[in-house]
Parts: C-alpha cells; structure tokens; sequence
C-alpha cells in the first residue's frame, strides 16, 4: 500500500467520480484527484472523501495529459518513495483485487513501465454504444505497444520518458507508450479485471463525437511519431484517408464518365464490413456483436475523417487543440 498512490482525472462526473474514489481510498498511500473545470461539485464531493485536489488552471486549455501529468507531480512532491502510480478516469471504478495484481506483475517484471488489465463497461446493455465500447476494450494479453487511460505506471519510468504530452487532446496514452518503449522499457497487459467503466452513450452525436475525436488523435499520432522505425498510426490514418475521402471521391467523381460503373468502388464498403466480420468471428465474438462492430467500424471512417481534418486545419492555422466531449 505504501509504494502505489492513484490519480485520477475528471470533469462533471458526478456520482461516477464518487464511486471511483471510493474504489481506491484504502487500498494505496494516497489518492489525487484532479479537476478541470466541473461545475457539478466534484471538488466539494473529492474533498468530503478526504482526497487531495488539484484544480487546473483555467488559462490553459484542458487536455486529460495536462491533468495527469499534474497529479502525478503532486504525488511524487506529496510522497517522493511512491514506486507506484495508478491512473484511473473519473468514470470509471477500480476493481477490487487490481492493485494488487498490478504490483505483483511490475515487480516480477522489472523491464515493465506499465500494466493493464481489462477494462469493462458497467452496463453494457444501455445502448449499442456501450456495447460497441465494451468491445473495443476486449484486448490481446501478453507485450502490447500501448496501454489506456486506465493503467497502473512505475514511476521511475514515467519521469524518464517525461511524462504525459500536455498538448495532446486524445491519444496520449499510447503517445507516451511510444517514448517508453524508445528507451528500452515494456508494456504489459494481463488476464485480469482491472475497472468498470461508464460511458453513459446513448445517442449517435456521442458516438461521432468520439470517432472525430479518435480521427483527431490517429491524424496527431501520426504527424509525430509516423517515421521510422515506429510508423505510429501511419496504417490506421492511411485508412481513414483512403475510406472516408479518396474512394466515395473517386467513385463519385468518375460516375458520369464511368456511365455509373465507378460506383461499383463503394462495394468496398460491405466486403470491408464482412472482412472485419469474419475477424471478429474467428476471435469468438457473437454474430450480432461482431455484425455491430464491423458496421460501426466502416461508418466510423467518415466522422474519422472529420477529426483527422480538424487536426489539419489546427496546424495550417496554428491553433491549438481542444478537448471533444462526447458525454453530457
């Protein structure tokens, strides 16, 4: 308990932070929350659980790395033999027994920055967004290339890779998965329950909201880590271009020359369903669930596109990014 402490991040989460908080305190040495900018008494409902706060300014524009990279400061500055340190999403809660098997796992696995385990959502069944997230965070066990906002971080290697970039609005995470793995250290995820997550979706905005965001974050990841040797996102940013603009515009364009035969490319779009279909079967998924997925995944090309041009615009015009909020 004296080697891990917990950060976690949030803004109006409400009854969910509380849960969050109430999943840790006890089970490590200390426990920061940090908020940005909520308007619905998250500071005052923290503080009542005998939590540290840290409130951040409200000059610099709010990026979940921003809030992380502040609570992990306070943390080490509160207690500099922390070893240990677990981020967590307000939203979501820690599951019992996780702590515990994370510390096992790093201490067994000293060439280890980090560990995860599987995140789960806690009704899946609200909505087919909930359950389109569910599935997404069913991930390969074993060495992985990234890790999720929820993960438990050995500190000497997160102040060696400089933490979290602060600019970033989406991505983060496996943003600095990369510089950690550029100096030698690995990333773990294990067969184990880790937390329960509330996405609380229940419109189709959320769920555009969230591919513009995760088009943001690939077109991001891309521009800064796309060259050799770890073409970071390049295949997954190559895809957004060439389904969400270069084949509907070519098949579109070419449609009166073609006398329409052009339009035949668009049947790139149901094969592209069934091969991600077919993928998901082999993995065990249910038909239904597999059959949601690989149409969410085809439809998600397009509000892709959107962020991956929000991204562009951004660095054409020297703005700075802002955080997408997909929940109410």
């Amino acid at each position: 308990m004296k080697r891990v402490g917990l950060v976690a991040i949030g803004r109006n989460e409400g009854q969910r932070l509380r849960q969050c908080l109430l999943s840790a305190i006890g089970k490590v040495a200390k426990v920061i929350y940090v908020d940005s900018g909520s308007t619905d008494g998250s500071v005052e409902l923290a503080r009542s659980l005998g939590v540290d706060v840290v409130n951040l300014d409200l000059s610099t524009p709010f990026t979940a790395a921003r809030a992380r990279n502040a609570g992990f400061a306070r943390l080490l500055g509160a207690d500099p033999q922390i070893e240990f340190v677990q981020f967590v999403d307000g939203d979501c809660q820690i599951v019992e027994g996780w702590i515990e098997r994370a510390m096992r796992e790093l201490d067994a696995r000293p060439d280890a920055a980090a560990v995860c385990g599987r995140r789960r959502e806690r009704n899946p069944d609200l909505s087919i967004y909930n359950r389109l997230c569910d599935l997404e965070w069913e991930t390969q066990v074993g060495d992985t290339k990234s890790c999720g906002g929820d993960v438990t971080m050995r500190a000497e290697a997160f102040q060696q890779a400089g933490g979290f970039n602060p600019a970033l609005i989406a991505g983060e995470e496996p943003e600095l998965c990369v510089r950690l793995r550029q100096k030698g250290w690995k990333i773990l995820r294990v067969d184990a329950e880790m937390t329960l997550h509330d996405a609380q979706m229940t419109r189709l905005g959320q769920w555009w909201k969230r591919a513009v965001r995760a088009g943001h974050a690939y077109a991001e990841g891309t521009w800064l880590h796309g060259g050799e040797p770890e073409r970071h996102w390049v295949r997954e940013s190559r895809s957004i271009w060439f389904w969400g603009l270069v084949l509907p515009a070519i098949a579109l364009g070419m449609a009166w020359l073609t006398h329409g035969l052009s339009l035949l490319l668009l049947t790139g779009y149901p094969l592209l369903a069934f091969r991600i279909f077919i993928n998901l079967r082999r993995q065990n998924i249910p038909p239904d669930l597999a059959a949601l997925y690989a149409l969410s995944c085809v439809l998600g090309k397009f509000p892709q596109l959107g962020g991956s041009l929000a991204f562009l615009q951004g660095q054409l015009l020297g703005a700075k990014s802002r955080i997408i909020e997909y929940k109410t």
